[in-house]
């Protein structure tokens, strides 16, 4: 496996080693010990698995509030997406910036997103699944959000029209949360 750091701490592009043949692929998805060397400590205690039939679906931006922040590890096992993980670490020198990242299973790509962070995607085809372990329980109490349009994230979505929830409709901008 290898682990590429990027530029936002704790944020890290995850590339299996995939084993190919004439009856199709293998691959180790994780392993604690590799996880670990590579930077990545996280005791995972929840799977997650969202299936979108439509592309243009946008899912977030979600997260969690304290005591119940979530570090995740999101992996495509059907379609494509358009994954973005924004920073919301106050103390962070990368506050309020994200990083955006194709994830396919074509690619086999996987994203670790820290605690910390506001995490959603955009789905590129139809009928796209995406499978992802937490290391926190969902607790509804905590759950936040932000609109996926913020002007002032200025995400580069791959869609001007999405698909989402009401929910997700609904959601206030970065700096509303944070004068509250």
């Amino acid at each position: 496996m290898e682990f590429i750091k990027t530029d936002i701490d704790g944020l890290i592009l995850v590339k299996p080693k995939v084993f190919t043949d004439n009856r199709g692929f293998f691959l180790e998805s994780y392993s604690v010990s590799k996880f670990k060397e590579g930077g990545i400590d996280s005791t995972f205690v929840q799977d997650n698995h969202s299936c979108s039939t439509a592309a243009g679906v946008i899912r977030g931006l979600h997260f969690q509030t304290e005591p119940f922040s979530q570090s995740k590890l999101i992996r495509v096992i059907r379609g494509a997406i358009f994954d973005v993980a924004v920073d919301l670490r106050l103390s962070s020198p990368t506050f309020g910036q994200w990083r955006g990242f194709e994830l396919s299973a074509v690619n086999f790509d996987m994203l670790f997103i820290p605690r910390g962070f506001a995490h959603g995607f955009c789905t590129l085809i139809e009928n796209s699944e995406i499978v992802y372990k937490a290391d926190n329980l969902y607790s509804p109490q905590h759950d936040a959000g932000v609109i996926w349009n913020d002007p002032d994230l200025a995400i580069k979505w791959p869609t001007d029209n999405p698909v989402l929830s009401a929910k997700d409709k609904s959601l206030p901008k970065l700096k509303e949360i944070f004068q509250r």
